[in-house]
């Protein structure tokens, strides 16, 4: 399954960079898109393992729930 570079945007607004067969090279390139002066502040990088484009997107855009805290006792 390969590795997808996405740009995640304010509601669930998703742009595909990349398609990449190892996680060491998405990882690099994800980094460096992070650090690209030009990315827009309200953009987030993501490294996403899936089985296919689609899959990538439907676990980018699913809704989870927040972890517990240990404070929240």
């Amino acid at each position: 399954m390969p590795y997808f570079i996405y740009k995640v945007f304010p509601f669930h607004s998703l742009e595909k960079v990349a398609e990449m067969a190892a996680f060491p090279q998405a990882s690099a390139q994800a980094k460096a898109l992070r650090k690209d002066p030009a990315l827009p502040a309200n953009c987030k990088v993501k490294v996403i393992f899936a089985e296919d484009e689609l899959g990538a997107e439907t676990l980018l855009t699913e809704v989870r729930e927040p972890q517990p805290r240990l404070d929240d006792d």
